[in-house]
């Protein structure tokens, strides 16, 4: 069972998806079959660049494949919902890309379809199953750093000044919150294991209507804190510490998770290095695998109720700034 063959199919035949697809093959059993696209011509142009066998022009056609037994859909968030919907109900499981919805409505409406359709679903947080991440998590299981008090993490790039990015359209879900955002916010819900009591925000909403730059500072029980930055128009250092009462992790480039560094009381520093050739994505191409494998609808490791309750944090910083997108209308 262990070693049973994965054939993949992947919606959506843009950037993000051409960096899976060239880290699915470091994926053990994984056998990419299929692509699809709204655009039949585009398709068919990355099944040639990719020597994937078949393409289509619609993800209804897509899912109705026989052959495909998991399809990553790496489409625009603003369609996440009505992509996966229709892979889910043509019975595929699906791996989707984040931010998983617009909103946690759109989550909660995926999830309740997967479970009534009895298919795996998971959100593609690539960095969960990172190594290093995945050393961090041991060393934090092991109360190497003591009681975790506070967590810094920070991602932000700049793309520039152009207004019809789809990373400043609010049409598109532009704005760094969703886009940049959700990798400080659920790395604290790793860390954590639970979602803020308190969040006090702000953003510098920008001419389009979307937030070009945000900090969040999260209160959780007993005085734990964690702050988060992001932007779309500031280069970040883009690091993550964790502090605890006997010492501090450094992870740089966290949301890439090459290397981490234990910093415990009165001990050596203790450094992790990925040596990977694959870019990370394969990883959570393996763990979707295994579940399928194993029997399961969700990961242990980014479970469901997770997904969509961080969803519900995003919304509430969103409602602190009156940022209101289409689908939440």
């Amino acid at each position: 069972m262990s070693e049973k063959s994965i054939k993949w199919g992947v919606f959506g035949p843009g950037w993000i998806s051409s960096k899976f697809v060239k880290d699915l093959k470091f994926a053990k059993g994984a056998e990419l079959i299929a692509v699809g696209g709204r655009r039949l011509e585009k398709a068919v142009q990355f099944a040639k660049t990719y020597n994937i066998p078949r393409a289509y022009g619609s993800v209804e056609e897509l899912a109705q494949d026989p052959d495909v037994d998991i399809v990553y859909v790496g489409t625009l968030h603003t369609v996440h919902k009505e992509n996966a919907l229709a892979l889910l109900k043509g019975g595929k499981s699906v791996l989707c890309e984040k931010p998983f919805t617009m909103n946690e409505g759109e989550a909660a409406e995926l999830i309740q379809t997967a479970r009534e359709h009895g298919v795996f679903l998971m959100e593609a947080m690539w960095t969960r199953y990172l190594p290093p991440i995945i050393k961090v998590r041991q060393w934090l299981a092991e109360g190497r750093i003591g009681e975790v008090r506070m967590l810094k993490a920070d991602f932000g790039f700049n793309i520039g000044w152009n207004p019809g990015s789809r990373l400043l359209d609010p049409a598109q879900g532009g704005g760094a919150l969703l886009d940049a955002g959700i990798y400080p916010v659920s790395f604290a819900s790793m860390v954590f294991g639970q979602q803020p009591e308190t969040i006090s925000s702000v953003a510098s909403i920008g001419k389009t209507g979307v937030d070009e730059q945000f900090s969040l500072l999260f209160g959780y029980p007993g005085g734990r804190s964690a702050v988060l930055n992001g932007a779309v128009q500031l280069g970040m250092v883009n690091d993550a510490y964790i502090y605890g009462t006997e010492g501090y992790i450094r992870i740089p480039d966290f949301l890439f998770g090459k290397s981490a560094t234990l910093f415990a009381k009165d001990k050596e520093p203790e450094h992790y290095a990925d040596a990977r050739e694959a870019e990370g994505y394969a990883f959570e191409a393996e763990e979707a695998m295994a579940c399928l494998r194993e029997g399961k609808l969700e990961s242990s490791i980014m479970p469901l109720s997770e997904t969509q309750a961080i969803m519900g944090t995003l919304d509430e910083i969103r409602k602190q700034w009156g940022l209101v997108y289409s689908a939440d209308k």
